[in-house]
């Protein structure tokens, strides 16, 4: 007897998700509802920031840290604990969100190991660490740049276990090539970079201050 045909949009064909129903919200209503949600978290925090004494480059990075701050506890916080949201009836955001990316990544919708295992600590630990960078950003903290070198550090480095898995089981995991990129690779193209720019400002900021300190005791001997 031949196999019944896939009744999901997925890759590989054969992956089994019992119960699967359908992307119930179109693509256009999927993203912009994420970008305006996105564009409204963002304009909050550059109008709640706002100081003659606060430099940009600070309301920048409040607003950059807030926006994956919910990401990491929302979006992916959902991913985590919801392992069966292929199956959801209700056209619920969240869970067409994950049915949606996952015609760029099917991990997701199969639940792939490693993929759980890095969103999971990316929800859990890194997405409240985001809203504490907030904080220590708007109050000045002195552990500021450290907390925001090592946030960086846990992104890049689960970025890049992201990748490097895909590419060891094969890295054909996407309905397509427009799906391949503009999920799979533009969408978390943004880790790498900014995450990159902050760790080296941050690694900058840190070693200067440790000069100056330096620089005081010798004078002050």
């Amino acid at each position: 007897m031949e196999a019944m045909q896939s009744p999901h949009p997925y890759i590989p064909r054969d992956l089994e998700l019992p119960g699967y129903v359908p992307v119930l919200l179109s693509q256009s209503t999927i993203l912009g509802v994420y970008g305006t949600a996105s564009v409204l978290v963002i304009a909050f925090i550059w109008f709640v920031s706002g100081s003659p004494k606060r430099p940009t480059i600070d309301r920048i990075l409040m607003c950059w840290w807030a926006f994956t701050g919910l990401t990491h506890m929302i979006l992916e916080g959902y991913f985590v604990f919801s392992p069966e949201f292929f199956k959801d009836k209700s056209a619920f955001y969240l869970s067409e969100v994950w049915k949606e990316y996952s015609k760029g990544d099917s991990r997701y919708v199969g639940r792939d190991s490693a993929v759980v295992s890095v969103e999971g600590l990316t929800a859990v630990l890194e997405g409240p660490a985001c809203l504490l960078a907030v904080y220590a950003i708007a109050k000045a903290k002195s552990y500021s740049y450290i907390l925001q070198f090592a946030i960086s550090l846990g992104q890049l480095y689960g970025t890049a276990v992201y990748f490097i898995t895909a590419l060891l089981e094969g890295d054909n995991f996407a309905a397509s090539l427009l799906y391949y990129y503009a999920y799979y690779v533009v969408m978390n193209s943004f880790w790498i970079v900014i995450p990159m720019a902050i760790s080296i400002r941050c690694w900058k900021k840190t070693c200067a201050a440790f000069n100056n300190q330096g620089q005081k005791k010798v004078k002050s001997r």
